[in-house]
């Protein structure tokens, strides 16, 4: 399996963007996701580790179960980041319309 050290990387399969759009809605245990999605308990447990290593999500043992949130540090990277870029095209859009014509 790969190592995904980045959030954008680790988005950029479609499962798990489903994932983390679930879990944005509130907390889940892997079967509670799994029954959404439509694909298996191992398979959303995969995935569930490629967003943990990406920093994306934690996880908490209640009971028998394990629980996952979204990691509201990791989130506010992406934020960040994303803000960065908009920032960027933005000043770079008003360069280009204060420019002279020639």
């Amino acid at each position: 399996m790969a190592t995904y050290q980045d959030g954008w990387e680790a988005l950029g399969d479609p499962s798990r963007f489903a994932i983390v759009a679930a879990l944005a809605e509130r907390p889940r245990a892997v079967g509670e996701l799994a029954a959404d999605l439509p694909i298996s308990r191992p398979a959303v447990s995969q995935h569930l580790k490629v967003l943990k290593s990406a920093g994306l999500v934690t996880d908490r043992a209640i009971g028998t179960r394990r629980v996952y949130r979204l990691n509201p540090a990791g989130v506010a990277a992406l934020r960040d980041q994303l803000d960065t870029f908009w920032a960027r095209a933005l000043d770079g859009y008003q360069e280009l319309t204060e420019e002279e014509p020639s």
